[in-house]
């Protein structure tokens, strides 16, 4: 599975999800496999335990990791940084993030948090050597109506950092 698109927001239908659904919609237009995987269908242990890593949903979840050339983390913005589910399915799953290219889609309550993701993208690069896309999402709540994404430069770096991310994944494959 070249791509892999995780969606960590655990609300009602929540934000950063319709920016995951959107991105997989542009993949599957152009014939891109990605898969994409809900957190909110998975019950995620918190890590830290030794036990933690044995839950079988960790293993549900690293072995979607493990197979994936690129991995688009959709996450919302809490307290100027990813929300802590996204952080936990990281910690859980950190040996498959192993070189992968990475991108992010955020959904934002506000336009100040803009920069928020840097120190997530550090550890990334840092310690599983993942390669970032630096064009990522960032969409407040104007960008959205119902349950679609409806501003149109939105929707144009959503598919932007979807595009890139799979060209990104399968150059760095071939590494």
């Amino acid at each position: 599975m070249p791509l892999l698109i995780v969606s960590t927001g655990l609300g009602h239908n929540p934000k950063s999800l319709l920016l995951a659904r959107e991105a997989a919609r542009v993949l599957a237009a152009d014939g891109t496999p990605a898969d994409l995987l809900d957190l909110r269908e998975l019950e995620f242990p918190l890590c830290g335990s030794p036990a933690s890593f044995a839950d079988p949903n960790v293993a549900r979840g690293l072995d979607h990791v493990t197979a994936a050339d690129g991995i688009i983390l959709a996450t919302p913005i809490y307290n100027y940084d990813a929300n802590a589910v996204a952080k936990n399915f990281i910690e859980l799953t950190g040996k498959g993030w192993e070189n992968k290219v990475v991108g992010f889609l955020c959904a934002a309550g506000g336009d100040k948090s803009f920069m928020s993701l840097m120190p997530l993208a550090n550890s990334l690069m840092l310690d599983f050597r993942c390669v970032i896309v630096p064009r990522f999402v960032y969409a407040t709540g104007k960008a959205f109506s119902g349950d679609r994404v409806v501003d149109p430069d939105i929707a144009a770096r959503i598919a932007q950092c979807a595009r890139t991310t799979a060209k990104l994944a399968a150059a760095v494959k071939q590494l």
